[in-house]
């Protein structure tokens, strides 16, 4: 553009007056401006390449429907804040126990006679918080040592007993199924299914179709695959109404059967450009101009795991 604007062609015999002095190396500066400029120019992805999807949910004020369906949303939970409340579920209940257990002795007056061999009380060897607060992880976790047991002169402490071993039981079963159901998510599967690094445009069977190559590194095969293909792309309809992302499908063999895939080896995936394309009005220079984002979405069953 500069060569063609008059206003930077050169003319002989002109001086320039102010001047600023050249450097050999850009400064500083100009370096963050370069990498800032090149940040903006870089296009926003609807979905990143290892499948993440680049949407972030705001003004969200109906927070309580997380709540309602609180194991999804544990799961759902990044590792570092389930391990959190992993450890912080089985530590309140221990805790809260060994405050109940302590406060059962206090009230009995089981502190006061610790040196007493004639006095029966609720829980034997129980000399403070700190043992009431073992005492709550012995029991909640059955451990048994043997040391701390309870006696039956204490009613309100059999029931008590009664309600931590239900309750115990049920946080374990609620957090060991949350973390269980984590670990079994097969995100890094992902890992091992490859996808071409480019689509092409060609021709195949003397038709034009658009096509890219997708495989699996692994010995243990995908159960039941299939491929879908969706276009997104802005649009505006015939009333003047802007749909920013607008959800095409792209048929990948829907109708004749091959989406559904024998993933043993690579294959590629073809999308003829017909009549019911997207793309058939779409030329060779508008193509490499428009903006949009094909997002390619493999489902199937994981064999090693179900």
């Amino acid at each position: 553009m500069a060569k063609d604007n008059n206003a930077f062609t050169s003319i002989p015999g002109s001086t320039i007056t102010n001047s600023k002095p050249s450097f050999s190396h850009p400064s500083k500066l100009a370096e963050k401006l370069e990498k800032a400029e090149r940040k903006l120019r870089r296009r926003q992805r609807y979905v990143e390449k290892d499948g993440r999807c680049n949407v972030q949910h705001g003004n969200v004020r109906e927070t309580y429907r997380y709540l309602t369906d609180i194991f999804t949303t544990l799961v759902d939970l990044k590792w570092r804040v389930s391990l959190l409340v992993f450890i912080m579920a089985y530590a309140i209940t221990w805790l809260f126990f060994g405050v109940i257990w302590w406060f059962i002795a206090y009230c009995r007056g089981d502190l006061e006679h610790l040196e007493d061999s004639e006095w029966t009380p609720c829980i034997k060897n129980l000399n403070g918080f700190v043992s009431a607060f073992l005492f709550s992880i012995e029991t909640e976790t059955t451990i048994g040592y043997g040391h701390r047991v309870i006696t039956d002169k204490c009613p309100e402490g059999i029931i008590l007993l009664l309600l931590q071993a239900i309750l115990g039981s049920m946080v374990n079963a609620f957090m060991v199924g949350c973390m269980f159901v984590k670990i079994s998510q097969p995100n890094k599967r992902a890992e091992t299914l490859v996808f071409s690094s480019h689509a092409v445009i060609s021709l195949r069977d003397d038709k034009l179709c658009l096509m890219f190559r997708v495989g699996d590194l692994r010995q243990s095969h995908i159960v039941e695959a299939s491929i879908r293909a969706k276009l997104i792309k802005s649009k505006q309809t015939q009333e003047g109404e802007f749909i920013p992302l607008n959800q095409t499908d792209i048929n990948v063999g829907f109708e004749t059967g091959d989406d559904r895939l024998f993933l043993v080896s690579p294959l590629i995936i073809s999308h003829e450009i017909n009549e019911h394309s997207p793309f058939w009005e779409v030329s060779k220079r508008q193509l490499e101009k428009d903006e949009f984002e094909i997002v390619v979405i493999l489902e199937g069953m994981v064999e090693a795991t179900g």
